[in-house]
């Protein structure tokens, strides 16, 4: 598969090399309808009250996705999520789902992440803990045994990378919710109610999307410097020849800055017409037609930041010319912002705004 965090390698192989929690709208949304599907073995908690019942009543539902349609008959009480985003999105919703992929790039010493982990401890359900998901690994890919074994109700994979040969195999286990058209490019939103339609809980997706809006709104008033500045989102690797890709408007992290108030940069715009790809690939050498007032990156380490500025072509960008480059090299950062949630954004804000705020600053001189 394809990483979403960067273009190039396989997932596998990225795997394999491996702020603050503001998340409060996730939290309230918690505390509303907190049902725990709880791990493998035991009772599942099925909800009480009025709320359960209207979740019940909503079923079957029918979603549509790349590779056709999926009934969920009844509420799922068991539910297993792939790739990243998915289990955020269900926490957020108030389900714990039974199994969950581990974090095994950008995430901590328990295979997760500061925000994911704050939702679950904010139901008791924290990772060490009876409640806690089952964790398992996707360095080599679908881990159809582990899933399997945890005899889920349905697998969410809203964004996501799965192939069709993947769904076919994981449809054979449980109803699967896959992507609407792009592999690794579902926005946030839409993530958020295809899994708030499979769960159950289309009220609270809907009050979830337009919380973390209002959040974000929020916290970009706070740096009016922001408006209007065009941007470049790309990965820059000054040790390789073709070390320039750049991300197109079909990918989470322009949307990000395009919800920031920003533009992305016309250079790119006119470069990726009609691309249905979340990257396209530029040349080192035409380095500094790429222009904007800021350009962002990731990197591995701080050195990477100096060889990049000092490199005879990528040096040449004009945003890095004007200082105006935000490269950080915090992956538990990146990620949050690559692979966006409702839980992730509202993390990365009082980090990631002070860097694109000092950026445009710089480029405004």
């Amino acid at each position: 598969m394809t990483s979403p965090l960067f273009p190039g390698p396989s997932r596998r192989a990225l795997l394999k090399t491996a702020g603050k929690a503001t998340a409060v709208v996730a939290a309230a949304a918690l505390s509303l309808t907190a049902c725990s599907t709880g791990p493998a073995g035991s009772a599942p908690g099925s909800g009480t009250g009025a709320a359960a019942q209207s979740a019940s009543s909503a079923f079957p539902v029918t979603i549509k996705h790349v590779f056709g349609e999926t009934t969920i008959k009844e509420r799922p009480k068991r539910v297993v999520t792939v790739s990243w985003v998915n289990d955020d999105v269900a926490i957020a919703l108030g389900v714990v789902p039974v199994g969950v992929p581990k974090n095994e790039w950008g995430g901590n010493d328990k295979g997760s992440t500061p925000w994911k982990d704050s939702a679950l401890e904010a139901v008791g359900a924290g990772f060490g803990s009876e409640k806690a998901p089952v964790q398992f690994s996707e360095a080599d890919g679908v881990n159809f045994t582990e899933i399997a074994k945890l005899n889920p109700d349905v697998i969410l994979g809203a964004y996501s990378g799965l192939k069709e040969e993947d769904y076919k195999k994981l449809s054979e286990i449980a109803p699967v919710v896959a992507y609407p058209e792009l592999a690794y490019g579902t926005p946030w939103q839409e993530t958020t109610s295809m899994i708030g339609k499979a769960l159950g809980k289309e009220t609270e997706a809907t009050k979830l999307i337009s919380g973390t809006e209002a959040t974000i709104k929020d916290k970009v008033s706070k740096y009016p410097q922001l408006a209007g500045k065009t941007y470049i989102y790309g990965n820059l690797e000054p040790a390789k020849s073709d070390g320039v890709n750049v991300y197109t408007a079909n990918d989470n992290r322009p949307r990000f800055l395009d919800s920031l108030g920003m533009k992305l940069a016309p250079v790119v715009e006119q470069n990726s017409v009609g691309s249905k790809e979340f990257f396209i690939p530029w040349s080192a050498e035409k380095a500094n037609e790429l222009d904007s007032d800021i350009f962002v990156t990731w990197v591995p380490d701080a050195a990477t930041t100096g060889s990049i500025t000092a490199d005879p072509l990528l040096g040449q960008i004009p945003a890095i010319k004007s200082g105006a480059l935000v490269a950080d090299s915090d992956n538990t950062l990146t990620l949050s912002i690559s692979a966006s949630s409702p839980l992730s954004l509202p993390w990365s804000l009082d980090t990631f705004l002070p860097q694109l705020a000092s950026a445009a600053d710089k480029a405004a001189k």
